[in-house]
């Protein structure tokens, strides 16, 4: 439940000299270390360079892969939203046409970028339906897709590639994301010559009628493995 890190904010009465929920996760997460499944992940696709997008804040994934911190831009940059940051091996300007890892709900380097409550998502919400539907370079009015606002971001990913989702629940406190692959049907029903595959991984035991539901109608195909080794494993990635 993201309104719980809402509620606890609200209810924590922090000294001026002690650090927020953000910055106490990215504490936490200071020691963490790659693991198999991160190597054999960033492996794949840097050998096909491939775009990762990520919901975890940790850097784990850059780590696995000997990345640095790169931008795709110079200019306007903010670290509640650094959208168009990535942990890749080399600069580009083109999201989608080489390797790197993209954290969609903040990332550690950034404290303030850290999603965690409601109120968090939904400012994310606002910042991306700003360049989807508002002003002249809006996505929904362009008819070229790398002349929006948003076209040096990870959201230039989302709606330009095909996109694998797995290791992800995507229940339905993941408001930002599902509201996204929304914003993602509509768009390839408006400019349906743009549309492009999905597909979410999940246990065969997983019983979710409207999840599935969900996905289907925007455009998303659920592909069912017996066990998280059929995720994860040096075989799957090799």
């Amino acid at each position: 439940m993201t309104e719980f890190y809402d509620v606890l904010e609200l209810a924590h009465a922090r000294t001026p000299t002690e650090p927020g929920l953000q910055r106490q996760f990215c504490d936490l997460m200071d020691a963490w270390k790659p693991l198999d499944q991160h190597h054999h992940v960033t492996a794949w696709a840097v050998k096909h360079g491939v775009p990762l997008l990520t919901t975890n804040f940790d850097n784990t994934l850059g780590k696995a892969a000997a990345c640095s911190l790169r931008r795709t831009q110079k200019t306007a940059f903010t670290d509640f939203y650094p959208w168009d940051s990535y942990y890749g091996l080399e600069d580009s300007i083109d999201p989608c046409s080489q390797f790197g890892i993209w954290h969609v709900n903040g990332m550690q380097r950034y404290t303030r970028s850290i999603r965690l409550g409601l109120s968090h998502y939904m400012g994310s919400v606002e910042r991306a339906r700003g360049w989807l539907h508002k002003g002249s370079s809006r996505l929904f009015a362009s008819a070229d897709l790398d002349a929006w606002s948003g076209k040096l971001t990870w959201l230039q990913i989302l709606f330009k590639k095909p996109i694998l989702i797995f290791g992800l629940s995507l229940a339905e406190n993941e408001v930002f994301l599902r509201w996204l692959l929304i914003e993602r049907a509509r768009y390839f029903k408006k400019f349906p010559d743009r549309r492009v595959p999905g597909w979410f991984i999940s246990s065969s035991h997983e019983k979710d009628p409207g999840k599935f539901l969900f996905l289907d109608a925007v455009g998303i195909k659920p592909v069912a493995v017996a066990n998280y080794d059929e995720i994860y494993s040096e075989k799957t990635w090799s």
